[in-house]
Order: structure tokens, then C-alpha cells, then sequence
């Protein structure tokens, strides 16, 4: 399974639709010395190049010229170069033109370094969305998962979402952090839910002890009247089992429901304020690498006009003015390479923390829903008990309603209560 995650800032200082030149014919009579090509520049500008020693000038090496072994002071200019261009777009003559690629595979937290050399693509390589850096989609490799075998929150919470709510987005954390802050809420309810629960136990038991004491049939007697009584008692038992169960709910699981990660909430604050400053952090630095790209573009801009100048007059005002307007541009190319290397950095930073951070949101979560599971299973262990100890207080009722002999309660009642056995006769005359 592939999956986009952060991948490193590539600096692609090309102009669009740029591609390499190649040599034109020469239409002079005169051929090159030796070494030399000639080539013409994207705004259709003739100039030469020394194969041997990468020497640039814009006029034409004469028939006499030799291959120097250094570029000239006077009419030679070599622009600093980047991607395989000179900073003022000029291609420039190599085997391979220089790629700066900061890019490291994910997972590789060492520190972004220096620039190292590759093949320039025809394609970006890389996509930047709210100010985080992907591989693009058209060229995307595979990455590998960094828990192929799970749905862990360290391989899908990379990129942002739209927010259902609004018209913004929010970022793969924030959703991660929504989930926490809705399970302590949900086990907060679950607690409140027990609490209620415990309330109908106490009045349940208030009443079975009010009705225990009610004298209705009291004067029943015999065996009846003796299960009847103990009918009574039993409501009594049965109200102190309930209370019983209630106060267990209350210590063994409302309490540690709503007493679970007291401080969850303060700490998620910090966690997301801690995520939150790196992703502002990594903002900033893609801030200062387009500003360094725009003053880039612009030094080169200036360094290309002041270079079609020269073609139009040569005074040592205007090779001055080059010079000065190299150095700018080379220092504006150094401005964007730190600035990317300082993106890059900052990017590895929150992305490190985002692995660790979603990984312990993973482990938090697994914890609440064990902890909830495990009083729920209390909860119904509880529930069984009571049932077993209810049922113990109707036993007695049981033998007793067994033992219920109507003949015998009868002989007891007539014996107690009879007025005479000698029955009426007839009368005689």
C-alpha cells in the first residue's frame, strides 16, 4: 500500500519551459578555435562556450585564440549555477547539470544536508500544500508504511482536510486531537450515565426499605402469614443489596470513569500547542524560502539585463555593474539554498514529533478503551452478583410458601378460636 507522507523540499531553480541547448551551426566563414561551441541563449543571443573549461563569453573566440586554462578578465562571465542554469538562465556545460536535491527518505531523521547531484526531471518531483512538502502525485514513489500492518494514526494523518464546519481546513493532527478530546468526553458521559444509574439503585432501595415496613396483611396468621412476613423481609434484604450494589457502582466504576486522566484535556492543550508551534515554525520557513526565490529571481533578472547590455556597449562601468550584479545573484542563490536547508530541517523536526506525538495519541487510545471495557465488565459482574443476592433474599419466601399447609393453619385457627363443639338438635314436643 502506498501513502503520501512529507517528503523534503526540492529547490528547482529552472525556468519554466527552459530545456538545454544545443549547439548551433556556425554561419561564419571562420571556423571555432579549438574547445569552443556556440550556442544560442533563450532570448535568442549568440554566445560561446569552452567545452574544456566551462569559459562563457558572449563575443566570438577568433581563428588565433587559443584554449586559455582560466577564464579571461575582460570578456568572459560565469553566472552562478544552479540546476544546470546560470543565474541569469544561461545554460551551463557539464556531463550532468547540478540538481539540488534535499531530499531524504521518510523516515531518515538525520539533518538535511548539502546539496548532492542529480539528473534534472522533466517533471517536479514535489508538491508543497499549506506549506508542507509531498511527493507530487505524477511522480510519487512508493512509500512504504511505517506500520504496513496496522491503520495506525502515524501513516494517515499527514495532510489536511477540509473542515465540514467552515470553508478552511484542518490539519491531520487536529483531527487526531479531536478523537482524544471526544473520548474523554464520551467517558465523562459513560460516568454520568453510571451516576444515574447508582440514583434509581438508592431511591429503588429507599422505597423496597419504606415498603418493607407497611403493615397491610400484617394480621395474617398461620403458615401464611408467617411467608407473608418474610415476603416483607425479603423487600428489606433486597433494599440492602441494592444499596450495596449502588455504593460498588460509585467506587469500582463512575468514580473511576470520571477520575481517568484528570489532566487529559490540559495535556492535549500542550501537545497540540507543541505540534501547533512547529507547524507555524515550518510556515515561517516556507515564508523566508519563496521570499529568498522571489529576491532570487529578481538578482538574476537584474544580472540578465545588465549581461544584454554589454552586448550593446562594453565599458568598464558596465563589466563592473555584472560583477556586482554576479555577486548579488550568487549570494541570493546561497540565501535560497540556506533557506531551503532550514525548511528542510524544520519539516524533519515536526515530522519526527508528529511520529512520536500520533503514536502516543494511538497508545492513549488504546488505553481508554481497555480501561472503559474492563469497569464496564465490573459493571456487569456487579449486576450478576446482585441478581445472585436478590435471588437469596426470596429463598427463605420459597421454603416457607412450600411449607404453606391450609388443614393445618385451619386446626391451629379453630383450636384458638373455637366456641363449642356440641351441635345443635331438634326440638321435641
Amino acid at each position: 500500500m502506498s501513502v503520501s507522507r512529507p517528503d523534503q523540499f526540492c529547490l528547482n531553480l529552472e525556468k519554466p519551459g527552459m530545456v538545454p541547448p544545443q549547439p548551433v551551426e556556425e554561419n561564419q566563414t571562420s571556423l571555432l578555435p579549438p574547445g569552443w561551441q556556440s550556442y544560442l541563449s533563450p532570448q535568442g543571443h549568440r554566445y560561446y562556450v569552452n567545452t574544456v573549461t566551462n569559459e562563457t563569453t558572449w563575443e566570438r573566440p577568433n581563428g588565433s585564440s587559443r584554449t586559455p586554462s582560466s577564464p579571461g578578465p575582460q570578456r568572459n562571465f560565469q553566472p552562478t549555477a544552479v540546476n544546470g542554469y546560470h543565474s541569469s538562465g544561461t545554460p551551463v556545460h557539464q556531463s550532468e547539470p547540478v540538481h539540488m536535491s534535499l531530499r531524504k527518505p521518510i523516515g531518515d531523521f538525520q539533518n538535511p544536508g548539502s546539496p548532492s547531484p542529480g539528473k534534472k526531471q522533466n517533471k517536479e518531483s514535489t508538491i508543497t500544500i499549506n506549506c508542507v512538502t509531498f511527493p507530487h502525485p505524477d511522480t510519487m514513489p512508493e512509500q512504504q508504511l511505517l506500520k504496513p500492518t496496522e491503520w495506525s494514526y502515524c501513516d494517515y494523518f499527514w495532510a489536511d482536510k477540509k473542515d465540514p464546519q467552515g470553508n478552511g481546513t484542518m490539519a491531520g493532527f487536529e483531527i487526531l486531537l479531536q478523537k482524544q478530546l471526544k473520548g474523554k468526553q464520551m467517558q465523562k458521559e459513560m460516568s454520568e450515565f453510571i451516576r444515574e444509574r447508582i440514583k434509581i439503585e438508592e431511591e429503588y432501595a429507599k422505597n423496597l426499605a419504606k415498603l418493607s415496613q407497611n403493615s397491610l396483611a400484617a394480621q395474617e396468621e398461620g403458615s401464611l402469614g408467617e411467608a407473608w412476613a418474610q415476603v416483607k423481609k425479603s423487600l428489606a434484604d433486597e433494599a440492602e443489596v441494592h444499596l450495596k450494589f449502588s455504593s460498588k457502582l460509585h467506587s469500582e466504576v463512575e468514580k473511576p470513569l470520571m477520575n481517568f486522566r484528570e489532566n487529559f484535556k490540559k495535556d492535549m492543550k500542550k501537545c497540540d500547542h507543541h505540534i501547533a508551534d512547529l507547524r507555524k515554525q515550518l510556515a515561517s520557513r516556507y515564508a523566508s524560502v519563496e521570499k529568498a526565490r522571489k529576491a532570487l529571481t529578481e538578482r538574476q533578472r537584474d544580472l540578465e539585463m545588465k549581461t544584454q547590455q554589454l552586448e550593446i556597449k562594453l565599458s568598464n562601468k558596465t563589466e563592473e555593474d555584472i560583477k556586482k550584479a554576479r555577486r548579488k545573484s550568487t549570494q541570493a542563490g546561497d540565501d535560497l539554498m540556506r533557506c531551503v536547508d532550514l525548511y528542510n530541517q524544520a519539516q524533519s523536526k515536526w515530522f519526527e514529533e508528529m511520529v512520536t506525538t500520533t503514536l502516543e495519541l494511538e497508545r492513549l487510545e488504546v488505553e481508554r478503551v481497555e480501561m472503559i471495557r474492563q469497569h464496564l465488565c465490573q459493571y456487569t459482574q456487579l449486576r450478576h452478583e446482585t441478581d445472585m443476592f436478590n435471588q437469596s433474599t426470596v429463598e427463605p419466601v420459597d421454603q416457607l410458601l412450600r411449607k404453606v399447609d391450609p388443614a393445618k393453619d385451619r386446626e391451629l385457627w379453630v383450636k384458638e378460636h373455637k366456641t363449642g363443639d356440641i351441635r345443635p338438635v331438634d326440638m321435641e314436643i
